[in-house]
């Protein structure tokens, strides 16, 4: 068996196993410590001895690291009165406690950035180092942020319901992430929403994993050669992924027909009317306006309201636009942008010049900055010609 078809497999079936020990009885920080050194022998050995239960064969060889770390351990002795004998050797349960993971990687307690953290380790598989580099962080800083996270979890059992909503947060935030590093986490975010997917019936679920297809099908075309941004209107759609936008389309599709709507089938939504247009000017704006309505009774988000304002001001004319936008606080992130664009199409080219260039200025991330700067530069050379 080869190390990569190996190291697929060991991700796979990391957080299953994980979920078991702590089932069991095994706090969080324990169980993974324990996991680790059985995911190590597990590398050692497999190349010349696949078992044929390899989940099984994990959980065995985890739950007697476990029991002699807590049997050496003479602080923690009083913790055996909390696990039980070791189980008899056969296959390994069949239910699914990683959903149950998911949960418990986004509990309320942690910061949203730790629950990324926590979950791509966890859940995902990824190594600190992994991990840090995706963050462009020390490995150092984010083994301290996963440590204190699982700390902070020790104590959480699997005797309560999980918040499905907090859990797809969590998941989007790492999907948002993008890529950097040695691993791509909006396509690991893709991955582990699949795999929750298929342990929970969900329609909001699969909308997330609907608007995650239908945004990353258009990664490809998002940069020119030199690394600079395109916007969406300038995008080549012949690089556009058209079978992840049509799986994306067909989970949507299924999803809406639940009758359940919730904030990311919306957005979904949003993106497949996008996705849907041959070209920039065939884009249904009216209908994007009617979804961006249900997502605003939905959330009542400020960042919603002012997606809405670019929405409107496509549909209605850049007045409109620029009359939507005029309800909301001048502070919010990519304010100065967007009244920047709706200036620009209405023609007063100085003061879309002006917000560009202050819109530069609060950029999150150097590609957006030199996006806006270009865009103030073009048009103060067109008003001095």
């Amino acid at each position: 068996m080869t190390s990569r078809v190996n190291e697929i497999l060991l991700r796979s079936l990391t957080p299953s196993v994980l979920a078991i020990l702590v089932r069991r009885g095994a706090d969080f920080a324990a169980a993974e410590d324990a996991l680790q050194d059985a995911l190590v022998e597990a590398i050692r050995v497999w190349p010349a001895d696949l078992p044929q239960d390899p989940k099984g064969w994990l959980v065995t060889v985890a739950w007697r690291r476990f029991l002699d770390a807590t049997r050496a351990d003479a602080a923690r002795r009083r913790r055996e009165d909390l696990v039980d004998e070791e189980p008899p050797p056969g296959p390994a349960p069949t239910v699914d406690d990683t959903l149950q993971l998911y949960f418990l990687c986004a509990h309320p307690s942690l910061t949203p950035s730790s629950a990324v953290a926590l979950t791509l380790r966890a859940v995902g598989g990824l190594t600190t180092r992994q991990i840090a580099q995706a963050y462009l962080v020390p490995e150092a800083t984010m083994a301290q942020r996963i440590s204190r996270a699982k700390r902070t979890v020790s104590g959480v059992r699997f005797d309560q319901p999980g918040d499905v909503a907090t859990v797809l947060r969590v998941l989007y935030l790492v999907f948002n992430e993008g890529y950097s590093g040695d691993v791509d986490l909006a396509a690991e975010a893709i991955r582990l929403t699949r795999q929750l997917a298929a342990a929970i019936d969900h329609p909001e679920v699969a909308g997330l994993l609907a608007l995650m297809l239908l945004h990353h099908a258009r990664r490809a075309a998002r940069t020119a050669p030199d690394g600079s941004l395109v916007p969406l209107a300038e995008q080549d759609r012949g690089r556009w992924d058209t079978e992840s936008i049509a799986e994306g389309v067909d989970i949507l599709q299924a999803a809406l027909a639940r009758d359940r709507l919730g904030e990311f089938q919306a957005q979904a939504a949003i993106a497949a009317l996008h996705a849907d247009a041959p070209t920039a000017e065939e884009t249904d704006w009216v209908q994007i306006v009617e979804w961006y309505d249900e997502l605003t009774r939905l959330t009542d988000s400020p960042v919603v309201r002012l997606n809405r304002a670019v929405a409107v001001g496509e549909a209605d004319g850049p007045r409109a636009g620029l009359t939507a936008l005029a309800a909301l606080d001048t502070s919010l992130p990519r304010h100065a942008a967007v009244a920047a664009y709706l200036h620009e199409r209405d023609g007063d080219l100085a003061t879309a010049a002006r917000l560009y260039a202050e819109a530069a200025q609060k950029a999150p991330n150097l590609a957006e900055r030199d996006h806006l700067t270009r865009q103030a530069a073009r048009l103060n050379t067109r008003r001095s010609r």
